[in-house]
């Protein structure tokens, strides 16, 4: 693929505000939506993606919200961050505690749930994109910088980010990573685009201290023009101690790869989400055990519909449904919400998408620009995306929407 092309794929309710709130009370290279593998946000090519209200407000929910007037719902509340960085990794690791990774180097974390951000960015890393972040604990996190060749960087940090070590940098030009996933502390994985026509993957034993390139052997040949979306840092994702799955685009199908032994052997299955154009496919994943899970996906351009911008597995990602109702436009990151079996939110530039059974439906409740949403064990959901916005959602105010 030339580095053009690889460019152009960069670009990269249901539920009533009570049942909600009670939720909450428990515990590209293929596909920035909008970009070229830069270091900056600013691009026209991302500008066409980065559509959202001027101030980062929403409108009042969607049909079916269930958010009367003077109803308490719940919504999410943005956190004063004092950047424009766009966050597209986020790690949600506690209602106190979550990490945020972007662009211009930039790598954020609170300890206080959302009143105040401290920039814990790398040293001389403002020529980085980072597009993911996994957290274990206030201290300890690992983020993934994305870029042809060198410009592919993990950095690891063991004191809430006073100090980094950088222990991987790709020295391969055909290489570009995407997105990384950890199963426990201390075995995760990291995705490249196809290299010699499969999808390349790193693993890390030690917590990311230090990682290897895995066999390709087990990794079916990667379809023409196919890659994965630097969007949000779900196109590669977890759920229990062995399994992982891989979403992609761009191909003329946009599809699901499975692995059931942490990435050495994979099963490929093609999804609904339409691709068959470097801008399309999947984007990004959600399980929430290792059957059932969520993709969500579709045309990151502004002018291009997203009409079935989300599918559901209940096997595994053996087979893939596409939903009947879907969000009505593109959708990059997505996440099942805490202590449910069937309710989940879907983000993008153009709003979030609430589902509560299981994928099949899905209703509009809010407008603002997300690009990717995370939740915790302990009952809290983060969304963060462009111009600086980090969000967490809140129990609400009288009559207030998901903004």
């Amino acid at each position: 693929m030339t580095s053009m092309g690889k460019t152009r794929r960069m670009m990269s309710v249901g539920l009533t505000g009570a049942a909600l709130a009670l939720t909450l009370a428990g515990p590209a290279r293929a596909g920035e939506t909008p970009t070229a593998a830069t270091a900056t946000d600013t691009a026209d090519s991302r500008a066409s993606a980065d559509t959202a209200t001027a101030d980062g407000r929403a409108s009042a929910p969607g049909p079916g919200a269930g958010f009367g007037a003077g109803a308490t719902a719940p919504g999410w509340q943005l956190t004063p961050t004092g950047t424009d960085a766009r966050f597209r990794g986020l790690a949600a690791v506690d209602r106190a505690t979550a990490w945020a990774a972007g662009s211009k180097g930039t790598v954020l974390r609170t300890t206080d749930g959302g009143r105040s951000w401290r920039d814990v960015s790398p040293p001389g890393a403002g020529e980085l994109e980072f597009r993911d972040v996994e957290a274990f604990d206030a201290r300890r996190a690992v983020v993934l910088a994305i870029g042809e060749g060198e410009a592919s960087r993990v950095l690891r940090t063991e004191d809430g980010g006073t100090t980094w070590t950088e222990s991987f940098r790709n020295t391969d030009p055909r290489a570009f990573y995407d997105c990384m996933t950890f199963f426990d502390p201390r075995h995760g994985l990291a995705m490249s685009d196809p290299v010699d026509g499969k999808y390349r993957i790193l693993s890390t034993r030690d917590g990311g201290r230090s990682w290897q390139v895995l066999p390709s052997a087990g990794m079916p040949d990667a379809l023409p023009g196919e890659a994965g979306f630097a969007a949000s840092g779900q196109c590669l994702v977890s759920a229990g101690p062995e399994d992982v799955w891989l979403a992609t685009g761009g191909g003329a199908t946009g599809r699901v790869l499975h692995s059931a032994d942490r990435g050495v052997t994979w099963r490929a299955t093609a999804s609904p989400i339409p691709a068959g154009d470097p801008a399309r496919g999947v984007f990004g994943l959600a399980f929430r055990d290792r059957a059932h899970g969520i993709a969500v996906g579709g045309d990151y351009r502004k002018d291009q519909p997203s009409p079935q911008a989300a599918a559901v597995t209940g096997d595994g990602g053996r087979t893939w449904r596409a939903s009947a109702t879907p969000p009505p436009a593109y959708r990059s990151g997505v996440a099942w919400l805490p202590h449910s079996r069937s309710a989940a939110l879907a983000v993008g530039p153009t709003g979030t998408d609430l589902t509560t059974d299981g994928g099949r439906t899905w209703h509009t409740v809010d407008t603002g620009s997300y690009d990717t949403v995370d939740c915790t064990r302990d009952g809290t959901c983060w969304a963060s995306g462009e111009k600086g916005r980090i969000a967490r959602l809140t129990p609400g105010r009288p009559g207030g929407p998901l903004g």
